[in-house]
Order: structure tokens, then sequence, then C-alpha cells
């Protein structure tokens, strides 16, 4: 048997620090149904852990479906992660015209008055391009998501603020990972469960 000179799993990509409006990609073999190969976009970081929202797993319901006095709302429900599930949760490009929001990075802001952004939809002024709705989020503790990096669970890097609103749900992974380069490429075909291989 002959050694290989290289390794799939040992990348050369510059290890960036988690933080504020940076996003998580999950490696090929993270499991579990809220974390397997997802994107998380990281709304808090710091010395009291971190919070994000799964941005690439849709839900079966449309916010207008749940959410009281919304209408015609085209946009649809994600799975923001396992902690707090029967919360609502909010990102937009709606900027300070929503008291309270909390800016993450140039164009995305976090939650706010809800009976404003619930105004603005209904008024026709926002839409599913601009409100992206969560049920839960994802937290870590302290400490906690750095571990996770560290194991290689997660690779962190940044999006654009409009794939962030509208990326293809359906591909948004394997599109995140590929563009991350030639090793990440090959990733994208492993098999969900490498006992399946």
């Amino acid at each position: 048997m002959k050694d290989l000179e290289f390794n799939i799993f040992d990348t050369k990509l510059p290890k960036i620090e988690p933080m504020k409006g940076r996003i998580l990609i999950a490696e090929p073999f993270l499991q579990g149904p809220y974390f397997n190969r997802s994107i998380v976009f990281l709304t808090e970081h710091g010395d009291e852990g971190a919070v994000g929202f799964v941005l690439n797993k849709s839900s079966d319901l449309y916010p207008d479906e749940v959410i009281e006095d919304l209408f015609s709302f085209k946009g649809e429900m994600f799975i923001g992660g396992p902690v707090s599930s029967n919360t609502l949760h909010y990102l937009h490009t709606l900027g300070d015209r929503v008291p309270g929001s909390i800016k993450v990075t140039e164009n995305l802001y976090w939650g706010g008055d809800f009976d404003v952004i619930k105004e603005m939809i209904n008024s026709g002024v926002a839409d599913h391009h601009s409100v992206k709705f969560f049920a839960g989020y994802s937290g870590w503790s302290p400490g906690q998501l750095e571990e996770e990096i560290k194991e290689n669970s997660w690779i962190v890097s940044t999006l654009d603020d409009k794939t962030i609103m509208e990326g293809d749900v359906d591909d948004f992974w394997k599109e995140t990972m590929a563009n991350l380069g030639d090793v990440f490429k090959m990733w994208t075909n492993f098999p969900e469960n490498p006992s399946n291989n």
C-alpha cells in the first residue's frame, strides 16, 4: 500500500474567527436534523456565547399560515435551530425603520418591533426578499462553538447579504462549500452517511 501525499481533510483555508455577521458551514458528516449540511448565519458572538440561524432548512409552513394578521407573504418559514423552536425570529434589510432591530452586517438586521415588520409586509413595503422568518435559533454556550470549530465540525466563512437573504435553499450548502475551492468541491460529493458508500 502506498501512502497518499495529501489528505483531503487537511484544508489550507486560512482560519477565520467566528464573529457576528459570518457564516458557519457544516462539514460533510456532521449529523442531526438541524445541522446536517447546514449554513448558519451568526447574529451574535462574544463572551456569553453565540447565536445564529440555519439559512437552508425550510419547513413545510409559510409565515402567513402561522402568524396572525400577516397577509400574503410569499417566503418560507425556516428552521433556525434546535433552541426554543416555538419562538419566531427574523432577519431583514429594513434597517432602523424597524425600531429595536440589531445591526448585524452593513445591510442585515435582526429582530425589532414585530408590529412594524407586519405592517410593512401587509402594506407592500417589505416582502420575502427583505424579511426572512425562522422558528427557533441555534445557540452555543461560552467556548462551545470554538471547540466545535477546533474539532472541524464547522468552517467559518462569509457570504454577501443578498445570498444570505435569497440563496437557493436546495443547493445552498453544496454551492457555498464548492466556492471555497477544489478540496471542498470534493467534499460536496461525499455521501451524507459514509457507511452508505
